[in-house]
């Protein structure tokens, strides 16, 4: 133990306090009043349900964040680190190699460390809510494909920034953010068409008047819409949803069929003139532009970190790499990371209710909206009244009494 260890090792619990205070505070301040606009819409057995639903939910993160914890701090005071680096060089595949290798085992470990708390979220607490879908097959199918998709994707882009900052200097840090900038744009144009499928199916959506509805709006909001699909949500969860994507006067919508099932015709309008209202807003855009400075700020960070003399021996490296230091700075900037999500979710917020606004002139109004989103908190067993600092640090939507009560005149 030294002062990079100790300093590495507080800043992680720090971090965890800090969320473990939101989550407490969170369940601490649940109440049994219910909320007017909820009134004869969230049945009273259900809304003792949702409460019940947050504090098994708050239970499975603080079990899963504090075995974390203990983890990787064990890990690390044992010389882990070191020990993996000393036999991934025995292989004998380069540095570059060398850091493949290295950051899949710690991936495969941490994959493998927290599949019973997966399986306890799937099979046992979404289960006794009622929401669980999944059967065994589709989990470990969705895990194989996960990670298959991580080592070739996630493992392409890796191999770029590791040699970029192996072999670019100073400017390494611009040259990871060049390479991650473009992966990500390629990859918002390509899921939709290639990766998405491999998970979910996706039909198109049957003629009829929600289709109607859907096109005749798209259609007098100026959208190209290359195909309304509904997508086979129902197979893991009876949770509902739907998501815009497509960049360019190209738009492709998706719903959970689900969301078809719960929602009449005006809500799921509602629903997509929100996500239409995001696009048109420049959401889309400024919410890449926004990830990509957190991220050139990360990389310039990591950049500072890699350079740091004698951080790596501290943790029993005896020969320094750049992706051993990727992986500590991994642990050293939760902080950094908790911080930035803060701002990132503060602008996603504001993006919330300017799409909100904009979906008010849809069919059925802000009415529309307003009982959709009742209907799927009611559906989800949301939480109507989160604790602020759960909120701020956490929320990348406002909690949905403040947004009906901006789209309604309520009795909030």
């Amino acid at each position: 133990m030294n002062g990079f260890v100790v300093a590495i090792l507080v800043s992680m619990f720090v971090v965890s306090a800090i969320t473990g205070l939101a989550r407490w505070l969170n369940v601490r301040g649940l109440t049994g009043v219910m909320p007017c606009e909820f009134e004869g819409v969230f049945p009273e057995q259900e809304y003792v349900r949702s409460r019940e639903y947050l504090r098994a939910g708050a239970g499975l993160e603080w079990a899963r964040e504090g075995f974390d914890l203990l983890v990787v701090a064990a890990f690390a005071m044992a010389g882990g680190f070191g020990w993996l680096d000393a036999w991934v060089r025995t292989l004998g595949f380069g540095e570059l190699g060398s850091g493949l290798v290295f950051l899949g085992a710690l991936a495969a470990a941490q994959g493998v460390l927290g599949l019973p708390f997966d399986v306890y979220g799937t099979f046992v607490l979404e289960a006794r809510f009622g929401f669980n879908a999944t059967t065994p097959e589709v989990f470990i199918l969705d895990r194989i494909k996960g990670a298959a998709l991580g080592a070739v994707l996630g493992g392409g882009l890796l191999a770029a920034v590791l040699w970029a900052y192996g072999r670019m200097g100073s400017y390494a840090w611009l040259g990871a953010w060049a390479a991650i900038a473009v992966f990500t744009a390629v990859l918002m144009v390509v899921a939709p068409v290639w990766i998405l499928p491999l998970f979910n199916r996706f039909s198109p959506l049957e003629e009829g008047s929600l289709r109607r509805s859907i096109e005749e709006y798209a259609a007098a909001k100026g959208f190209s819409l290359d195909g309304i699909f509904v997508m086979d949500g129902s197979k893991r969860s009876s949770k509902a949803n739907a998501f815009f994507t497509g960049l360019g006067k190209r738009k492709r919508i998706s719903l959970y069929d689900t969301l078809v099932d719960k929602l009449s015709t005006d809500e799921v309008v509602a629903v997509l003139a929100h996500e239409m209202g995001h696009a048109r807003l420049g959401h889309i855009r400024k919410g890449f532009m926004l990830a990509m400075l957190k991220m050139g700020l990360t990389l310039c960070v990591l950049q500072l970190f890699l350079g740091a003399s004698g951080m790596q021996e501290a943790f029993g490296v005896g020969r320094p790499s750049a992706y051993v230091g990727l992986a500590l700075f991994g642990l050293a900037y939760q902080p950094l990371a908790l911080a930035l999500g803060v701002v990132a979710n503060w602008f996603s917020r504001r993006f919330e209710f300017e799409a909100d606004a904009y979906a008010a002139d849809a069919p059925g109004g802000g009415a529309a909206l307003a009982s959709a989103l009742k209907s799927l908190s009611v559906a989800n067993l949301s939480n109507l009244t989160p604790h602020a600092l759960t909120v701020w640090l956490h929320y990348s939507h406002p909690p949905v009494l403040q947004r009906i009560r901006r789209l309604t005149n309520s009795c909030g």
